[in-house]
C-alpha cells in the first residue's frame, strides 16, 4: 500500500511540472476533433479500457478565454453519451481548470502540443477525495494517427507515469 502512495504522490509532483506549450493560440483548439488516445492509470480505466471506443469533443472558445468542450460517444445500444464542462482560464496560457460534477473531480488542464490542423495532447491532473490521477489524451482531426505521433503520444505518457499497457488508441466508432 505504501508503494502505491508514494508512486502516486510521485506521479502528481512529476505532473505538476508539466506546462502548457509556449505560444499557445485558443483559436487553434476550436471545432471538432475525434478522441483517439487515452492514458491513465486510474483503475476506472485499468478495468474498461478494452470496452472503449473513439468519441468525438467539440471545443469552443468562449467571449473571456474559457473553453467550452463537448463529448460525445455513441453507446452500443445506439443512445449517446455527452458530457459538458466549461474549462476556466488560468493566467497561464493553455491551462484551464474545471470541476466535474459528473465524476466529482476537479481538474487542471494544460493543453501540452497542437497542430491544429492535426492534433491536440492534453495533460490534465484529476483530484478527487484528496487522490489525484494523471490522464492524457490525444485528439485527431480524423481517425487515422501516424506513427510519429502515436510514438509522441506513448513517451508524453511514459513520461508522465503512465504504465505502458495503459496507454490506448481508441477504436473508429459511429458517430453522435
Amino acid at each position: 500500500m505504501l508503494g502505491i502512495v508514494v508512486f502516486l504522490l510521485c506521479a502528481a509532483v512529476s505532473s505538476a511540472d508539466i506546462m502548457p506549450m509556449t505560444g499557445f493560440n485558443l483559436d487553434q483548439i476550436k471545432g471538432k476533433w475525434n478522441a483517439v488516445g487515452f492514458a491513465t492509470n486510474a483503475n476506472w480505466f485499468v478495468s474498461h479500457k478494452d470496452k472503449m471506443k473513439m468519441g468525438t469533443s467539440l471545443m469552443q472558445p468562449t467571449a473571456d478565454g474559457d473553453l467550452d468542450m463537448t463529448y460525445t460517444n455513441l453507446k452500443e445500444d445506439g443512445s449517446c453519451w455527452r458530457m459538458t464542462h466549461l474549462a476556466k482560464k488560468t493566467d497561464i496560457p493553455g491551462r484551464f481548470v474545471f470541476h466535474s460534477q459528473r465524476w466529482g473531480s476537479d481538474n487542471d488542464m494544460r493543453v501540452v502540443d497542437i497542430k491544429s490542423d492535426d492534433f491536440v495532447l492534453v495533460h490534465i491532473i484529476k483530484t478527487k477525495e484528496g487522490g489525484s490521477e494523471v490522464l492524457n489524451k490525444l485528439y485527431s482531426r480524423t481517425t487515422d494517427l501516424s506513427e510519429d505521433l502515436k510514438k509522441k503520444f506513448q513517451k508524453f505518457s511514459l513520461d508522465t507515469g503512465v504504465n505502458a499497457d495503459n496507454i490506448v488508441f481508441l477504436p473508429p466508432n459511429g458517430e453522435c
